[in-house]
């Protein structure tokens, strides 16, 4: 997989709790390092409801919810807020968001794509409904949600989403997945979880959390 230098390359679905965890503290580490302006994410999709074949049930994220809030509490993490009926059926159309966002800037593409994940994980927003992911979009400074999407009614971004999809998924062990210029790559960096029980009906355990691999992703992706 070519990575061009100065970008990290990240497989990972949007309404994955532990690829927001890993993109919040490496966005975090990469402004401590002020390589905020110079090191870029390429986002890509990991598609978990194709891999699973359904897609992600409330009853998992409400087992994960206090799990991920331990990792990072000031993420803002909350249960389903709305009414259950609600709750988004698919992550496709957020993920394209994503990656038609990316046709405008990388920059366009990360800011939406963690503004997305707030909306999902904090606010209790619909995601996967087309004028909610406009309205998103309109509150991310860099992001014209106009032309988004016009994107967005063209499908413009999804073929190409999708075709690399399916070229990388058995390159990709789950979300996220980074990949760098030197030709490494980590899963889940720094995180260590299994769950007990069935998913969906156990709940998970975090064996370990580091965030000294992020910290190091960073660094090393930047002399990449």
């Amino acid at each position: 997989m070519k990575v061009e230098p100065g970008t990290v390359v990240v497989y990972t679905d949007v309404v994955c709790g532990w690829s927001t965890v890993a993109l919040y503290r490496f966005y975090r580490e990469r402004e401590k390092a002020g390589l905020t302006e110079t090191l870029r994410v390429d986002h890509r999709l990991f598609s978990l409801e194709d891999v699973n074949r359904f897609s992600i049930p409330k009853r998992y994220l409400d087992a994960e919810i206090p799990v991920l809030g331990r990792c990072e509490p000031d993420f803002g993490w909350k249960p389903w807020q709305t009414d259950s009926s609600t709750w988004p059926g698919t992550s496709m159309p957020a993920n394209e968001a994503v990656h038609a966002a990316k046709h405008q800037s990388s920059e366009a593409a990360e800011e939406l794509d963690m503004a997305i994940r707030k909306a999902f994980f904090r606010d209790s927003r619909p995601i996967h409904l087309h004028h909610e992911l406009v309205a998103i979009a309109a509150d991310c400074p860099h992001v014209d949600a106009e032309a988004l999407g016009e994107m967005l009614d063209a499908g413009t971004a999804r073929e190409e989403m999708i075709r690399d999809y399916r070229a990388h998924v058995d390159q990709v062990q789950g979300s996220p997945h980074f990949f760098l210029a030197d030709g490494s790559d980590v899963h889940n960096p720094g995180i260590t979880l299994h769950w007990v029980g069935e998913p969906g009906a156990g709940f998970p355990i975090v064996d370990a959390d580091d965030t000294g691999p992020i910290a190091e992703l960073v660094r090393r992706a930047a002399e990449g």
